[in-house]
């Protein structure tokens, strides 16, 4: 079974609250997305590998360490996960950004794919799905579904907020796949929305209803 890790970091359950809180506009909503999501950034990369460099500092030779092996390739789930990108992007701009767009059909409630574009190099990469919201699981087993169908093994989920269910389905789907989380909230209501969770996401991203 793949890690299941919630970052209990004080800042990142900071800034949690106010991206809750349903008076928080769009501007600072969007800021906050992406403090947070650069935050976990540092804790789902803790597991690079590193090589030893010779540097020479202004004083002396020195063996330091650098990332090696595997680039980083973020996949975002349109729409909401795209607010999230720029905070990973910040401390690692050598990544390689891929799409997978999906929609939920209206009668079988199941995720479509309709878009999806993705790094040439990415079954070289190690992949990071984002989305804001773990609810059912749908769409997170439909992007990592996308990315396996295309040779890719090395894949890690990324979200701020899920239900107990919606970790349920993705570990009984790819149980390869560590999850990496802001919080695990109560439960699912007849909706599908998170309970207490913070609303649509990406409608508080983009300031749409």
């Amino acid at each position: 079974m793949g890690k299941l890790v919630v970052c209990d970091h004080p800042l990142i359950q900071h800034k949690l609250t106010y991206i809750r809180n349903e008076k928080t506009k769009t501007k600072d909503f969007r800021q906050l997305v992406d403090e947070v999501a650069m935050l976990m950034a540092y804790e789902i990369t803790r597991d690079l590998s590193l090589k030893t460099v010779e540097v020479q500092t202004p004083v002396a030779t020195a063996e330091c360490k650098v990332i090696s092996g595997r680039m980083l390739g973020l996949v975002p789930i349109l729409r909401a996960g795209l607010g999230m990108v720029d905070g990973i992007l910040k401390l690692h701009p050598t990544a390689k950004v891929g799409h997978v767009g999906l929609y939920r059909d209206p009668e079988t409630l199941q995720p479509v794919e309709y878009y999806v574009k993705l790094p040439t190099d990415v079954q070289q990469r190690e992949l990071i799905v984002i989305d804001p919201m773990l609810a059912t699981g749908g769409s997170a087993n439909a992007a990592i579904e996308v990315l396996k169908k295309r040779d890719c093994t090395q894949i890690k989920l990324m979200c701020l907020i899920a239900s107990p269910e919606g970790v349920k389905a993705v570990q009984e789907a790819h149980p390869d796949v560590d999850i990496y989380l802001g919080a695990v909230d109560d439960y699912l209501n007849d909706h599908g929305y998170i309970i207490p969770g913070l609303g649509d996401a990406g409608d508080r991203l983009f300031g749409t209803k």
